[in-house]
């Protein structure tokens, strides 16, 4: 008997889904209704053909409306060779140029207090 009634149950919301399917459809035909009265309007009021709309929609031009987004651009600057701005006082050869992370060095000079002793003199960039 207990299967029975779970069965009549199934069967009784199926029945309930299968009526739910036809209102969903019947108010989507509805708005497609709507939605198409809207551009047959639209197209008359800019002198459209049907012609038109179908090669438009063949030539996929619908579709290039929509812009992609615009990637960052880089700045003026990037990419560019820069001279050295500072050098490390307890080697020569370690230079920054004042751009990007600084080197623990710097943050050591930073931390000190004393980073504008290990500026490079503007003669000595030039040479």
């Amino acid at each position: 008997m207990a299967r029975t009634s779970v069965e009549n149950q199934l069967a009784s919301i199926r029945k309930q889904r299968e009526l739910l399917d036809k209102k969903e459809q019947a108010l989507k035909s509805k708005s497609h209704e709507k939605v198409l009265a809207q551009i047959v309007n639209m197209a008359k009021e800019a002198g459209l053909t049907a012609a038109d709309i179908t090669k438009a929609l063949s030539s996929g031009k619908a579709a290039k409306a929509v812009k992609a987004p615009k990637t960052a651009k880089k700045g003026a600057l990037a990419g560019k060779k820069v001279a050295p701005k500072y050098c490390n006082p307890a080697n020569p050869e370690q230079t920054w140029t004042g751009r990007g992370v600084s080197p623990t060095w710097v943050q050591a000079l930073k931390a000190a207090g004393t980073l504008d002793s290990a500026l490079i003199a503007p003669a000595a960039v030039a040479a």
